[in-house]
């Protein structure tokens, strides 16, 4: 194996070039939308439990507290977030759907789903649950 190939089969690679491939297809199916697959990531969690703390976000999306600022001011100024004071703790603000937020839903989670199939489209049922399995033992 010559040093090309070496560096073709490394890791770290390997999951940069499949990162930017899932990328890609995210945003050729969101072509429509001005959503990032990390903004998109943030709505899914507020679909599952609206008004999540920006910490809450932070960690359950495992972006760091100043990556995930930025994202939600974005999506505040594009009218899909609002952050509201929480009760008992001045510092905190509730992060919330507006109605175009939560709207999206309808429309994201299938093209989502779409992205996911595209890019998958070569591994059978076995190989994708050994992926994700295999994926979320590497997270930590």
């Amino acid at each position: 194996m010559d040093s090309n190939e070496t560096v073709l089969k490394h890791i770290g690679f390997l999951l940069a070039k499949n990162y930017q491939r899932l990328c890609s297809i995210f945003k050729e199916e969101f072509s429509g939308y001005d959503i990032t697959p990390q903004q998109f990531g943030l709505l899914r969690f507020l679909w599952e439990e609206d008004g999540l703390t920006q910490v809450e976000l932070s960690c359950r999306s495992q972006i760091d507290r100043t990556t995930i600022g930025g994202l939600i001011d974005r999506m505040e100024n594009a009218g899909l977030l609002l952050r509201t004071p929480r009760s008992g703790d001045r510092r905190a603000y509730s992060i919330s759907l507006t109605e175009k937020g939560e709207r999206l839903r309808q429309e994201l989670l299938p093209l989502s789903q779409k992205a996911e199939e595209r890019f998958l489209s070569s591994l059978s049922g076995e190989e994708i649950d050994i992926l994700k399995n295999l994926l979320d033992k590497l997270r930590f």
